[in-house]
């Protein structure tokens, strides 16, 4: 079984995931945790005239990058050597196939504006970043399917934090970006060239320019060029940006990795 060149495992483990993210959310398991709902929590405004999928025109548009960015890299690779190698196969599916669900999941959230969707949008971060370090720890080990699985259920397992603060999520997801920096940082000392490290500098980069355009949505609608497209918009700019140059970054390191071997 083939989906657009995705290997069945990547396809069934990355949907099982979302459904039990789904399932776990519809219980009202957290209900509790603190999100931002509402027209208000963003700069761009409501064109009152058009079906409310698309209320924010340029917002949820700009999550369709996320399926493109997506496809294109369960597209790479194929008819290559890489084919051949099942591991490097599957941690770059697995990490294209979350990016494919996450465009929707962010554009559901603008769209219907429910705890629930703000809820899924926040958890399904998490193995996102996760993602990086389990497959920095498969390159350096290789192939160990219970150390992803522990990983990914640490990740998810973390997001129960969210209801013992109303800044819960902040942390985890800070901690989240700490695990993955310092994973990069050690496969690069390990296996990268200065190639990859310039792919980790440029990917830290858009992950401070995520963060801060989005921070700032509201104040930089001032300056004309973000009265249209706000901070938000540009922050997914970033965060597409930083999802690519994390590919090629991992990429880059994988390639470095098997000329070490092969030497």
């Amino acid at each position: 079984m083939k989906l657009l060149w995705t290997d069945k495992q990547a396809v069934l483990h990355v949907a099982g995931g979302c459904c039990l993210c789904f399932l776990v959310v519809s219980t009202g398991l957290f209900d509790g945790v603190a999100t931002e709902v509402g027209y208000g929590s963003y700069a761009e405004e409501v064109v009152a005239w058009v079906p409310a999928f698309v209320a924010m025109p340029f917002n949820c548009s700009i999550n369709i990058g996320y399926v493109l960015l997506g496809i294109f890299w369960i597209h790479r690779w194929h008819n290559t050597h890489c084919q051949k190698d099942f591991r490097r196969m599957y941690m770059k599916n697995v990490f294209a196939l979350m990016a494919i669900v996450y465009g929707p999941v962010q554009w559901a959230r603008l769209w219907t504006q429910s705890h629930r969707t703000a809820v899924l949008d926040q958890w399904f971060t998490l193995p996102i970043f996760a993602w990086v370090p389990v497959w920095c720890k498969s390159i350096l080990e290789g192939w160990k399917p219970l150390n992803i699985l522990l990983m990914e259920g640490l990740s998810l397992t973390s997001y129960s934090l969210c209801l013992l603060h109303d800044r819960g999520f902040e942390v985890t997801l800070c901690c989240h970006v700490l695990g993955a920096l310092l994973s990069a940082l050690q496969v690069q000392r390990r296996c990268g060239d200065s190639t990859s490290w310039m792919y980790l500098w440029v990917t830290l980069l858009y992950c401070f320019g995520f963060t801060a355009l989005k921070l700032l949505d509201h104040w930089l609608t001032r300056w004309f060029l973000f009265r249209r497209l706000t901070g938000h918009f540009w922050s997914k700019v970033c965060d597409i940006m930083q999802f690519h140059c994390a590919f090629r970054f991992l990429e880059r390191v994988e390639q470095c990795r098997g000329s070490q071997v092969q030497a």
